[in-house]
């Protein structure tokens, strides 16, 4: 599924790129990028290529559609390598059980559009799970243990912070 995804997405931004056709051409001129379609949480993350893993999940839990929705969702974005360090065994445990997959992602998102702005003047923020997370900025921006490695990664739909580390809720 996630190949059919991600050759829709490569499919929609070829057709939606490349220079327009209201203004011609000159011999100086040099064509113009292709500039992908704005795309949805789901799909900026699909074409980032670093979130295999989370995409995986969100697909495993049936939150594609949500992530997909208008929102707007922020959503804190553990990488592949953030997953990797997980112990032995927590990824596929949480793949075998639905309700604490969609429970450890759902911490991932809080509701609504925060920016990096937006997070430098908060301590806390409440995720669409029902926890609260620690946000503190006072060496670089840290949720809970994470660090946001990447900040505004916007989606038409919200903003993705990368993040180096899955949070895991208190359950």
């Amino acid at each position: 599924m996630k190949t059919h995804l991600f050759a829709a997405l490569l499919l929609a931004a070829a057709a939606c790129g490349g220079p327009s056709s209201s203004s011609p051409a000159t011999a100086s001129s040099t064509p113009a990028e292709a500039t992908p379609a704005p795309a949805d949480i789901v799909d900026t993350a699909i074409a980032a290529g670093s979130f295999k893993t989370l995409v995986t999940a969100v697909e495993a839990a049936g939150l594609v559609e949500t992530l997909r929705s208008d929102g707007p969702f922020t959503v804190f974005a553990p990488t592949d390598d953030a997953f990797a360090k997980l112990p032995p065994g927590t990824l596929e445990g949480l793949l075998a059980d639905k309700a604490k997959l969609t429970a450890v992602l759902t911490y991932h998102v809080v509701p609504g559009k925060v920016t990096a702005a937006d997070v430098a003047e908060l301590s806390a923020a409440t995720t669409v799970q029902g926890a609260t997370l620690a946000i503190d900025t006072s060496a670089g921006v840290r949720v809970n243990d994470a660090a946001v490695v990447t900040a505004d990664v916007m989606a038409t739909n919200g903003v993705i912070h990368v993040i180096d580390t899955v949070l895991l809720p208190p359950m």
